[in-house]
């Protein structure tokens, strides 16, 4: 069924190149494609991952890849949230400095990012540590990002509230990365989470938490997880309706 039409500009960030495509397309939201088409058009295949929710994609990896793709239960919101989009991955490396541009490259890979990014950040040993706040957040609100997945802390809070600029972090801090801190690198692998996340993977974040999709498996991933949503959404009618979750289970085959 068609719900809405949407109209989105998607930045699609290829992996290791500092190269930002821009796609415009009509979108017709909820509307299951096929493999073809989502292989074919992956501004769709974004807009169909907002969608589905965060834990139908995590059993679709376990199902499809036998692996485990969602972040740990520390990564958590500013504010309840759900979106998807393309990692745009950073890396801060701990080090004492002086150097007032250890941490350019950091500012510079925002300006790199653009509409349905996601900026993903490691910081090493950083739970204490604001690897983002509202300058930073308020550049990538500006520029459309999806939303950013730090692990590490986050600050400035009244103001990422204030425009409503999804983040997932370890915990808010007031401290800051500035002469403790080096920037590492841009659209390198880092592990986020306790996950693996590739520049080009696809995020998707909920209330549930982080998942991560690697790129190569996308398509797939995703007319799987389809089908999950599909499932469980018609198994609550019918649990209210006959009151028994065992012949639900035994009816849609999901649990």
């Amino acid at each position: 069924m068609l719900k809405r039409k949407n109209t989105i500009v998607l930045g699609l960030l290829l992996s290791g190149l500092a190269i930002t495509t821009f796609v415009t397309a009509t979108l017709y939201a909820d509307t299951p494609l096929s493999a073809a088409d989502y292989d074919h058009d992956p501004v769709r295949l974004l807009q169909a991952y907002r969608h589905v929710e965060a834990a139908s994609v995590s059993d679709a990896e376990e199902q499809l890849l036998h692996e485990r793709h969602y972040m740990s239960h520390k990564m958590q919101p500013i504010f309840p949230t759900k979106f998807a989009g393309v990692a745009l991955t950073v890396l801060l490396k701990k080090e004492e400095n002086k150097d007032p541009k250890a941490l350019s490259g950091m500012l510079s890979a925002i300006d790199s990012g653009g509409a349905g990014s996601v900026y993903v950040m490691k910081v090493e040993d950083g739970e204490d540590i604001a690897g983002m706040g509202g300058l930073m957040g308020t550049a990538m609100f500006s520029r459309e990002f999806a939303g950013a997945v730090v692990d590490g802390g986050v600050r400035d809070l009244p103001q990422l509230k204030k425009i409503g600029f999804p983040v997932y972090s370890t915990g808010s801090v007031p401290s800051t990365s500035v002469s403790h801190y080096r920037f590492g690198g841009v659209n390198v692998p880092i592990e986020v989470g306790g996950t693996l996340v590739n520049a080009g993977d696809i995020v998707v974040a909920d209330q549930d938490g982080v998942v991560i999709v690697p790129r190569a498996h996308a398509t797939a991933v995703l007319l799987l997880a389809q089908k999950l949503d599909d499932s469980e959404h018609s198994m609550y009618p019918y649990i209210e309706k006959f009151h028994s979750i065992v012949e639900a289970v035994r009816q849609f085959g999901r649990i």
